[in-house]
């Protein structure tokens, strides 16, 4: 029996992939969707996070969570990476299981840029965290290769790729050389040479 394989491109979204959104003045926001590029950054983040933590039971790291921020607007933002430490929701009291957004503020926010952010809005976002109590927020740019660490709206550090990035007071110890998190880029394309 000869299998045969269709010819046909396959449909670059499926018909059961629902869009991210999050939550603006009581509207639902659509999110463009990542590059490549940026999801593979925020997959390292969410894997160097989640053994981190894990390892000594601080806290949940989180991809694409919906979090309600209880700010006086209406405010669900949708970090590409989070943690939440179990001081702000205990390790034995359940997760929401519906498509609401978790009624807690993250402890760390992370975002991982694309070419199709737009610079207000991101500004905006991180305001909105730290006013709702966030402590830290990381802002990675995949393809200048820089982060940008906020432990407030006045202060502000730039690691570039020969740096290394810490978890500060929010996750004492935790360490990430950025060679590890960024792909070393040669004639416009990215190869992972740095181990």
């Amino acid at each position: 029996m000869s299998t045969i394989l269709s010819t046909e491109p396959l449909p670059r979204v499926f018909p059961d992939d629902k869009p991210l959104y999050e939550i603006v003045n009581g509207v639902k926001v659509e999110l463009p969707p990542m590059s490549a590029y940026a999801t593979t950054i925020a997959s390292i983040l969410i894997g160097e996070l989640y053994a981190f933590v894990k390892g000594r039971s601080l806290g949940r790291a989180l991809a694409e969570t919906l979090f309600h921020l209880g700010l006086p607007v209406d405010r669900n933002r949708r970090p590409d990476v989070a943690f939440v430490s179990f001081q702000r929701w205990p390790k034995d009291k359940p997760q929401p299981e519906q498509d609401n957004a978790w009624d807690v503020v993250p402890n760390l926010a992370i975002e991982v840029t694309s070419p199709s952010d737009i610079a207000d809005d991101l500004m905006q976002k991180i305001a909105e965290y730290f006013q709702a109590g966030v402590q830290m927020v990381w802002v990675v740019y995949p393809r200048s290769q820089v982060v940008q660490v906020f432990e407030s709206l006045t202060s502000i550090r730039v690691l570039t790729r020969k740096d290394e990035l810490d978890g500060g007071a929010v996750l004492p110890g935790f360490r990430l050389p950025l060679t590890n998190l960024f792909q070393e880029r040669q004639n416009g394309a990215a190869t992972q040479t740095d181990k």
